[in-house]
This record gives structure tokens, sequence and C-alpha cells, in this order.
């Protein structure tokens, strides 16, 4: 099937779980990037992961929360809510966590697309990662 002209919904279930923990449904890929739908539980803490090749651009769509990014000698947390979009560069640390009582929930659009498992890599973070 041509990649550019498919449709997909929104899953219900995950289709994967991503290395920082969070729940990823696919949501459509070209061969200059990748979209899915990120969800973290509210009160739940994501890994702090870097990565080695691609950048991202994420979209909040549901609850509150913040996000830590450190890059280039600059380090910084921003609060996230619906309407809010943010990048995370190539290398950069990241983390992020929901603060309200409803999921934190945004699209990510990856360029280029997810080339695999070892894309990410563990870094040390802002807050304590939940179990």
């Amino acid at each position: 099937m041509n990649q550019e002209l498919d449709y997909r919904e929104l899953p219900t279930e995950r289709d994967v779980l991503a290395p920082d923990g969070s729940e990823i449904r696919l949501l459509s890929e070209t061969s200059r990037g990748s979209m899915v739908h990120c969800t973290l539980a509210p009160g739940e803490v994501s890994l702090p992961v870097a990565h080695r090749t691609v950048e991202e651009g994420w979209y909040f769509l549901e609850g509150t929360g913040q996000v830590w990014r450190k890059h280039g000698g600059e380090e910084r947390v921003v609060d996230v809510a619906p309407g809010g979009s943010l990048s995370i560069p190539v290398g950069a640390h990241f983390q992020f966590r929901a603060t309200g009582d409803r999921p934190l929930s945004f699209v990510i659009v990856t360029m280029p697309p997810w080339p695999g498992d070892d894309e990410a890599y563990p870094v040390a973070g802002r807050w304590p990662v939940t179990p």
C-alpha cells in the first residue's frame, strides 16, 4: 500500500510502549517522517531519554503536565496543556510527567521516521520515575 495515501483512525489499544514508558499509537508514516499519538497516565513520570538521530515536534491535546529538556548547555522545564507545542532536537535530554487528573496526550511528529529500538538511550533525568 502507498504510505503517502494511508488513512488510519486513532487505535483504542496502544501499538507499542515507548522507550520512555509512554503509550504509543501509530497514526501515519511517510519516507520523511512519522506521526504518533502519545499518552502518559495521570501522575506518571516518563523515563529520561535522548534520541540519536531523530528530532520531534509535540502538540498537546489533553491533560496537563511538564516537560524537561536539556540541550546545548540550556535546560528548561515548561508547563504544557492542550494547544501548546514544543520541539525535541536531536540529542536533547528530555523527560515529561502528567500533573493533572487526566492523561497527558499529544501528537508527536518524528523526522526522519522512528528507526528502531536503539534510537533512544537513557540519560540522567529531572524527576524520579514512577514504577
